[in-house]
């Protein structure tokens, strides 16, 4: 269950950091906006979490988190797929994925983690699976904000070579690279390389984060295997 957690709260945690920078930085919205974008997710949280649990009840923890990870990993190749345009046809419908796959995750989560250490124990392992959850998403972030970058200025090198520009405006664009999507272009660049400078900021930016999200979605379907060999099934009365 923590193998499970470290993976699927880490790829979330990648998520809920990037998306945001991703709809504000590349594709315009406002700050509300983007964070609005995430509400059909806390709705399905709020509304589903009776019911998910009662799923234990029924078929056991193993099988919940086997289906609810590869639900959200569908949400997150959403976000791959489709990372710009009108929200209800690209965001809403990867946050509806990612929502239903966690609230169908969550709930039989905790009740794996709390039954197999025992009624004693219950409380030590709900604070240490918590814990990795935390941890996850920091270590998550950390390592894949590198991936992001790598894939950004690989992007922006491949991106800006046809332009041919001059060493000043070179550096000065060289200096912007770690803010990503956020850099400014030159005031050395004017008119057309204006727009193609600004062009390729944001082209590049977005292709480094469909490889994240990628990533993440491999790794909330990694966490579906980890329950899978690992999380016991129900047992037969």
């Amino acid at each position: 269950a923590n193998l499970l957690t470290f993976r699927l709260y880490g790829a979330l945690g990648v998520v809920t950091y990037l998306v945001p920078f991703n709809l504000i930085r590349a594709q315009g919205y406002s700050p509300t906006a983007a964070g609005a974008a995430f509400l059909p997710f806390v709705l399905l949280m709020f509304a589903l979490s009776r019911w998910s649990g009662g799923l234990v009840a029924r078929y056991g923890a193993k099988l919940p988190l086997v289906v609810g990870p590869l639900i959200t990993a569908a949400g997150l190749s959403l976000f791959a797929i489709l990372p710009g345009g009108s929200y209800w046809l690209t965001v809403f419908p990867a946050v509806l994925l990612m929502g239903l796959g966690m609230v169908i995750t969550a709930p039989p989560l905790t009740t794996a983690v709390m039954n197999a250490a025992g009624t004693d124990n219950a409380g030590a392992a709900s604070g240490v699976n918590n814990a990795v959850a935390r941890t996850a998403s920091l270590v998550a972030i950390a390592a894949l904000s590198l991936v992001l970058l790598a894939v950004f200025n690989s992007a922006l090198d491949t991106a800006i070579a046809p332009l041919h520009l001059d060493a000043a405006t070179h550096a000065l664009l060289d200096a912007q690279r770690a803010r990503l999507a956020g850099a400014q272009v030159p005031a050395t660049a004017h008119g057309a390389l204006y727009t193609a400078l600004e062009h390729a900021i944001t082209s590049s930016f977005v292709s480094g984060f469909r490889v994240v999200m990628w990533i993440c979605a491999a790794l909330a379907v990694v966490s579906s295997l980890a329950a899978a060999v690992l999380v016991e099934g129900k047992h037969p009365h």
